[in-house]
């Protein structure tokens, strides 16, 4: 049987309007659309030092009862053994090929919104220093703006992206939306009428590179040359997040251009 879910669950992300960036907010989204696809409500708390309370160092996490649970991979298995899942009526091949999908997602989507935030130079001056400092005083918000440039630049070289253009991580995302308009086909969701952990994930990040405005469209042009995606995208978002909006969650006020259903 499932386990009662608190009425205080909250999920903790950087400040919405002037700090969070793209790839934290794509993160946070998708947490959020997976717990409101389970129907377990929670609280978004804001906060500007969310980064160093998460016990991974990454955002989103949840507080619920006395746990403390990071990212949406360790807050879906956590959801899970308390008796809430989206994915028990699928097979076990299905599972399988959802989690190809999310990691195709993870390895894609994520790491070139990483790559734009830190490593293209005119979006990390412009957008990237500024919001990642802007809760701290000078000079705590430079060294720690570039602390983290130097750690997600580290990693960009460990895994080969770091002599990547940006017109190659730029094709690298069409790609990946390729893939996923491909397996969604005219289905409402990637397992047909069901939404599972996938749907969420990709939710959330197709949505934040949609209504993120950021130095030129070139990332969100990529998604829309997919109908069935941005469709996708809508459908969740007045299903799950329309008059559900809670403290700096709302969804079609944010800090970004827009909701895509205005």
């Amino acid at each position: 049987a499932a386990e009662p879910w608190p009425e205080n669950a909250a999920l903790y992300q950087q400040l919405k309007e002037e700090q969070i960036l793209l790839s934290d907010n794509a993160s946070s989204l998708a947490v959020q659309a997976f717990l409101q696809m389970c129907n377990l409500p929670v609280r978004v708390i804001c906060r500007a030092n969310a980064e160093y309370m998460s016990p991974s160092g990454k955002v989103p996490f949840i507080h619920v009862g006395n746990q403390v649970v990071s990212e949406l991979g360790p807050i879906v298995q956590f959801v899970k053994a308390k008796g809430h899942s989206l994915s028990d009526g699928l097979d076990e091949v299905q599972k399988a090929e959802m989690k190809a999908y999310m990691e195709l997602v993870n390895n894609m989507l994520l790491t070139a919104e990483l790559y734009l935030q830190w490593c293209d130079d005119v979006t990390v001056e412009e957008i990237t220093h500024p919001r990642y400092g802007s809760p701290y005083p000078w000079p705590l918000n430079r060294i720690l703006s570039y602390q983290k440039q130097w750690e997600v630049r580290r990693k960009m070289k460990a895994i080969g992206w770091a002599g990547k253009t940006l017109e190659q991580v730029l094709e690298d995302v069409d790609q990946c939306c390729h893939a996923l308009s491909q397996r969604l086909g005219t289905q409402p969701y990637f397992f047909n009428k069901q939404p599972t952990e996938l749907d969420a994930l990709v939710f959330g990040h197709l949505f934040t590179i949609l209504t993120t405005q950021l130095i030129t469209d070139e990332l969100s042009e990529k998604v829309k040359n997919y109908s069935n995606l941005t469709a996708f995208c809508r459908r969740i978002e007045q299903q799950y997040f329309e008059g559900h909006e809670k403290d700096c969650s709302t969804i079609a006020a944010r800090s970004s251009k827009r909701s895509l259903l205005r």
